[in-house]
């Protein structure tokens, strides 16, 4: 089984060459390590190293204009992968712009605050979804 951590230099190009004017939302699945690995033997759990990443990234999301606009605790997976698919937290988050995520990753207190992240995820996935308008019957969009 692979992990995914972090986007590949071609995923991180397509994200980028796909921009349009306006929002995006970000789908976050993330499942933490039992015990972080940090380069330096912390002994933290992974999702204590995860709060560490929110608390010190928060400020830079926030400045960009980022919030998260949903959360929740996985409980059951009724369609898919039941052993490879499980995570701990999922949540959306929304950026004003591609131009708004992409200044971020590149603002060096959020990369030194990447460090926890990479410590504390054993797995994550992340989906860019274009907002719209919620339809009156499932998988409808207005």
């Amino acid at each position: 089984m692979t992990d995914y951590i972090d986007p590949t230099k071609e995923t991180f190009a397509k994200f980028r060459a796909s921009d349009r004017p306006g929002p995006i939302h970000m789908l976050n699945l993330v499942k933490f390590r039992d015990k972080a690995v940090y380069p330096d033997g912390r002994d933290v759990t992974g999702a204590e190293a995860y709060k560490s990443y929110a608390r010190e990234s928060g400020p830079i999301f926030r400045g960009l204009g980022g919030k998260q606009v949903w959360i929740g605790k996985p409980e059951v997976m009724l369609i898919g992968p039941q052993e490879s698919e499980k995570w701990d937290i999922a949540f959306i988050a929304e950026y004003p712009s591609v131009q708004a995520f992409v200044d971020m990753l590149r603002d060096p207190v959020y990369r030194e605050a990447a460090k926890h992240r990479t410590a504390g995820v054993a797995d994550s996935r992340l989906l860019r979804l274009e907002p719209a308008a919620a339809g009156r019957e499932f998988g409808e969009i207005e």
